[in-house]
C-alpha cells in the first residue's frame, strides 16, 4: 500500500469512527431528557420569528433546534448539536464567539459562563434561524443530517493530527514487536502499567510523552526519540518547539532522535542547528521494510548496542 493510499485509509477509519460514535445523539438525548421548562426570549437569542413559528408548526420540540444557554451551561456538550445544525466549523466559533471545543470533547473540564453562553446561543440561533428560512420544508431531519456533515468536516479538519497520534501508537507498539521478536525483550516492569521494558544489556525502554520513547541504560537516559506524526504543515514549528524543549532537558551524551510526519524547509534549516542525531520520515518507517531497518539499527546496534547490525525488519 502507497503512502496516499495509506493516508487515505487512516483518515477514512478516523472519519468512520467519529461518525460511528455517535456523540451527536447522545448530545441530544440529553438536550431532550433536560428538565424544566425553558424560557426563550426570542429577541435576546437572536431567534427570528418566522423560523421560530416554522418550527412550531412542525411540531418540532424547540429546544431541539434553538440553543439556550440554560442547556449550554448544563450540558457543554450540546454544543456540538447546536452547532452541527448550524454547520459551524470549531474554529469558525472559535474566531466568532471564542473556543467551544472543550465544552464538545471534555464536557466534565467545560466552565461555561453567563456570558459565553449567551455568544454561543446567539450566533448558533442566528444561522440556524437563517438556514431554516432558506428553506421552505425545513424539517428536523434536514437538521440531524447537518450535524453528521458537520462531525465529517469537523474530524477532517484536525485529521492530519489524528493520524499523527495514530501513527505515534503504531511506532510504540512496531517498536516493542521488533525488541520482542529479535529477542531483546526480557520482562516487563513491574508496576510499569504496560509501558516500561526490561531490555538485554541492563537497558529500560520507557513509554511515554515527552519522549514518547526513552532507554535507560545504567541508571541514565541514554536515547529519547520523540514521536511527532502530525502532517499539518501549518503547525510544523510548533511541532518542533515542543522537540527543542524535550530534547533540550535530555542529559549530556544522551543521543536524541526525530520521528516527524512532515519536516518544511524553515523546519530543516532549525533541526540541522539542534543537537540532534539525526531524524526520520514516519512514512518511511511505518510503510517501507528498508526505512524500519535504518531506524532500529540506528536505536539497537548503534546507539545501545544491543542487537546486531542489518537484522531483519521483522513486523
Amino acid at each position: 500500500m502507497g503512502r496516499r493510499t495509506a493516508d487515505a485509509t487512516a483518515r477514512a477509519i478516523i472519519i468512520a469512527k467519529r461518525i460511528a460514535a455517535r456523540d451527536d445523539v447522545k448530545a441530544r438525548r440529553k438536550i431532550a431528557d433536560f428538565p424544566g421548562r425553558l424560557r426563550y426570549a426570542k429577541r435576546e437569542l437572536c431567534i427570528a420569528e418566522q423560523a421560530w413559528r416554522h418550527v412550531a408548526d412542525a411540531g418540532i420540540r424547540r429546544r431541539l433546534v434553538f440553543a439556550h444557554p440554560e442547556i449550554l451551561k448544563a450540558i457543554p456538550e450540546a454544543s456540538l448539536h447546536y452547532r452541527g445544525i448550524a454547520l459551524l466549523s470549531l474554529k469558525r466559533v472559535q474566531e466568532i464567539a471564542g473556543a467551544v471545543e472543550t465544552w464538545e470533547r471534555n464536557p466534565s473540564a467545560a466552565r461555561v459562563s453567563d456570558d459565553k453562553a449567551l455568544r454561543v446561543c446567539r450566533l448558533y440561533n442566528a444561522i440556524i434561524g437563517s438556514i431554516i428560512l432558506d428553506s421552505a420544508d425545513w424539517t428536523l431531519e434536514n437538521g440531524y443530517r447537518n450535524v453528521l456533515a458537520t462531525l465529517g468536516i469537523t474530524a477532517d479538519g484536525s485529521i492530519r493530527n489524528i493520524i499523527g497520534q495514530e501513527a505515534e501508537t503504531a511506532i510504540k507498539r512496531q517498536t516493542l514487536d521488533w525488541a520482542r521478536a529479535h529477542g531483546l525483550l526480557t520482562s516487563a516492569e513491574a508496576g510499569g502499567g504496560g509501558s516500561v521494558w526490561q531490555l538485554t544489556g541492563g537497558v529500560r525502554m520507557i513509554f511515554g510523552s515527552e519522549p514518547d520513547i526513552a532507554f535507560e541504560k545504567d541508571g541514565k537516559v541514554a536515547v529519547v526519540v520523540e514521536v511527532k506524526g502530525g502532517k499539518d504543515p501549518a503547525g510544523a514549528l510548533e511541532r518542533l518547539g515542543a522537540v527543542k524543549k524535550t530534547f533540550d532537558e535530555t542529559p549530556v551524551g544522551c543521543k536524541d532522535f526525530l520521528i516527524a510526519g512532515v519536516v518544511t524547509p524553515t523546519m530543516r534549516e532549525r533541526l540541522d542547528e539542534m543537537r540532534m542525531e539525526r531524524d526520520f520520515d514516519i512514512d518511511r518507517l511505518l510503510h517501507v521494510d528498508a526505512g524500519w531497518t535504518e531506524f532500529t539499527n540506528e536505536i539497537f546496534h548503534h546507539a545501545l548496542r544491543i542487537a546486531p547490525d542489518s537484522v531483519r525488519p521483522i513486523r
